[in-house]
């Protein structure tokens, strides 16, 4: 994988910033902001607990991955992030497949859906999680419409079945969200506070 080069801050020791996600859509969200970073997998239990809200389901992931790589780079300032797509109350996670895909597209038509976003920044003790929801209006369409965009794009690692980066916008009535960046899986307005907070130059400055 090729990776931004490291650099010095402003003349200070260099922060070492690492992304705990197995997702290339995450990735390649944050190379939007130009800064250096390294991506690791974290190894962590995505079953919901029982009673557990969207939200906090969400929010529950984002610290989990975040700390399972923090605790062996305590040094570095760690993101993690989740997302769980909200259908009346209940989860809607990856497809995995195309039948799977179909029956999610199908319950979500003319529906509206909540995509909590979680976001997750750590650095040794120190932490800070919030959740960025974005609304989405599915459009009423057929069977036959719904089949020739998942042949087309076949977005199986998405929740919700739709991408909305791509031909997947299609599907969609309307978005309402204060980050636009949160539907595809990394909420970068957000991120970029809290990294200024902790002392990342955004725009990178040489």
């Amino acid at each position: 994988m090729a990776f931004v080069k490291a650099y010095e801050l402003m003349g200070n020791p260099v922060k070492k910033l690492i992304l705990a996600s197995t997702s290339v859509y995450r990735r390649e969200l944050l190379e939007r902001l130009g800064i250096p970073f390294t991506v690791v997998s974290p190894q962590v239990d995505e079953t919901p607990l029982p009673g557990e809200t969207t939200t906090d389901l969400a929010l529950r992931l984002a610290k989990a991955k975040a700390a399972a790589v923090a605790k062996d780079h305590p040094e570095a300032w760690v993101i993690g992030s989740d997302q769980v797509a909200d259908l009346c109350g209940a989860a809607i996670g990856k497809p995995g497949n195309f039948e799977r895909a179909k029956a999610q597209l199908q319950l979500m038509r003319g529906a509206t859906v909540t995509f909590q976003t979680a976001l997750c920044l750590m650095h040794g003790y120190q932490e800070t999680t919030l959740n960025v929801p974005t609304e989405v209006k599915f459009r009423d369409l057929p069977d036959a419409a719904l089949e020739a965009y998942l042949l087309a794009e076949q977005p199986y690692d998405c929740a919700g079945s739709a991408k909305s980066e791509g031909m997947g916008i299609a599907l969609l009535e309307s978005i309402k969200s204060d980050d636009p960046t949160a539907l595809i899986g990394l909420p970068l307005i957000a991120l970029s506070g809290l990294l200024r907070n902790a002392g990342f130059a955004i725009p990178h400055q040489d």
